[in-house]
């Protein structure tokens, strides 16, 4: 093994289907590094969401953090989740990844972190259930 020293960040990967943001920050949080998304990189609002526009927000966000010296990611994975919000990401969750550890950042701890409710309103859908 190659005896280099590793900078630490921090990748937050919100993945919805409407649209990927990709948010590095350094290891506290409190510093952002890189920050990239569908709609700065694609210019149909329909292909914010897409796998493609996910690797191209997460080459923009990671050359931007690779200028601040940071050559190894924590990646925490985050779904709309809540009350009413759907609980699994959106397509370009795993292709931002990939294009993360494409451009030659050592990949860390891959975590989601997706809110859920601990108790809340009533989901929507009624008594019986959303009936398709």
């Amino acid at each position: 093994m190659r005896d280099e020293k590793f900078r630490w960040g921090v990748a937050h990967i919100y993945s919805s289907y409407n649209n990927t943001i990709i948010h590095i920050t350094d290891v506290t949080g409190s510093e952002t590094l890189g920050f990239g998304s569908g709609g700065m990189v694609v210019k149909a609002h329909r292909m914010e969401s897409s796998p493609t526009a996910a690797m191209n927000a997460a080459k923009l966000a990671a050359e931007q953090a690779k200028e601040k010296g940071v050559n190894a990611l924590h990646i925490k994975i985050r779904a709309p989740g809540g009350h009413n919000g759907p609980m699994n990401t959106g397509p370009g969750a795993n292709a931002a990844v990939r294009a993360l550890s494409r451009f030659g950042f050592k990949i860390g701890v891959i975590e989601d972190v997706t809110r859920f409710p601990t108790d809340t309103c009533r989901k929507r859908g009624g008594k019986r259930g959303r009936r398709v």
